[in-house]
């Protein structure tokens, strides 16, 4: 994917006295370069991206993949992450070989498994408060937008990441961790094991969602972040 999912919630710190970053990784959206194989190098890529900005510390948000990136980039640099919210996640993302084989052959199939499989019940029918916006097809959209190769290496990346708990328990900032009620592929139970691990973490469950929480219910996704921030 890249910055646009998080317009919403950019918009409004944004335009609250937050200094915002919406980023593209490495061959996504408006991003030059191949994309990157691992985890820890886009988790390096993050802090090297603050680091030509000048930014010292900086609170972190991710989702999904960008969840697991998060949580690598507090772990290896911790003095310099204030806060981390991680919205879709779980320590590992094993992938589905059906899904990573179609990643590669065919993504124009993953694209349709992946959203069969990322939104909500109420996603899945209709659920878009802006009239006349397809929320499935916006997401059908904005994967066949995606740089040839960067699904099948994003893919890859997660299904690689074995980290996650590891990594979690060198975290020291306050962490927030966002959950879709009905998601099926970072479900609730499977991201818990990072409350065990993560010092002052805390988890907000967000109700008719789906894996795209931001996209599915940006209101109560924007809530959950005002709030701990």
């Amino acid at each position: 994917m890249d910055h646009t999912v998080w317009a919403l919630q950019t918009r409004y710190f944004a335009y609250n006295g937050r200094g915002v970053l919406a980023v593209d990784l490495p061959g996504h959206g408006t991003s030059d370069g191949p994309p990157l194989a691992s985890i820890g190098a886009m988790a390096d890529w993050v802090w090297a991206l603050l680091d030509s900005l000048g930014v010292d510390r900086a609170a972190l948000v991710g989702h999904s993949m960008g969840a697991l990136v998060g949580l690598e980039a507090a772990a290896r640099q911790p003095a310099r992450a204030t806060k981390l919210a991680l919205v879709g996640t779980s320590p590992v993302m094993p992938v589905n070989d059906a899904l990573l084989d179609a990643t590669r052959d065919d993504p124009s199939l993953a694209g349709r498994m992946i959203v069969a499989f990322a939104y909500g019940r109420r996603g899945q029918i209709g659920g878009m408060r802006a009239p006349g916006l397809w929320m499935t097809g916006g997401g059908l959209s904005l994967l066949a937008r995606a740089w040839d190769g960067a699904m099948h290496t994003d893919f890859s990346a997660c299904n690689a990441y074995q980290d996650g708990l590891a990594s979690a328990a060198k975290i020291t900032c306050p962490t927030l961790i966002v959950s879709g009620a009905e998601d099926r592929m970072t479900p609730v139970r499977a991201a818990k094991p990072l409350l065990d691990v993560i010092p002052s973490a805390s988890m907000t469950v967000i109700p008719d969602a789906g894996h795209m929480v931001m996209v599915e219910q940006p209101d109560d996704t924007l809530d959950a972040l005002k709030a701990f921030f």
